[in-house]
């Protein structure tokens, strides 16, 4: 009977894993595939960039959370061999990377801009070409992050 119950645990400690996983890559693909598209093609873009970089902060703290439940989760981990859980660390720690760079470099830089635009949105200012290049490097950034996300789920299985 000893033996079940590290067993149980150890299942229980997988699905945990597979759990945050989806979550993160869901809240991910829903934000970036779904959510934004749909809000910018249902209202002006000045609102919508506003409303969807609100929605990039959250999705953000998002990241941060699912990432510090995986890493404690892996950590404490009975059924990974070395190089699963290894691949799992990485694979956390890159997706965590890309959501650093978003939250903490980029969308500050995007937000200034739109700040500095004014009420005539960022596409009629001089700040456009610099705002739409950064605006690229995110999405880039959203697109590495939701393609290891897919692999984060799985490999938590």
């Amino acid at each position: 009977m000893g033996a079940a119950a590290p067993s149980r645990l150890a299942s229980r400690l997988a699905g945990a894993r597979l759990l945050v996983a989806v979550l993160w890559a869901g809240a991910l693909w829903a934000l970036g595939y779904i959510a934004a598209p749909a809000v910018f093609a249902s209202v002006p873009s000045t609102v919508a960039g506003d409303v969807v970089a609100s929605l990039l902060a959250r999705l953000a703290w998002v990241s941060f959370g699912c990432a510090a439940l995986m890493l404690a989760l892996v950590r404490f981990a009975g059924d990974l061999d070395p190089a699963r859980r290894r691949s799992l660390y990485l694979l956390v720690l890159a997706m965590l990377a890309c959501a650093l760079v978003m939250y903490v470099g980029l969308q500050p830089a995007m937000a200034q801009m739109r700040e500095l635009a004014g009420q005539g949105g960022v596409r009629a200012s001089p700040y456009w070409t610099q705002f739409a290049v950064l605006h690229g490097v995110s999405q880039l950034f959203h697109v590495i992050e939701s393609v290891l996300a897919a692999f984060l789920v799985l490999k938590s299985r």
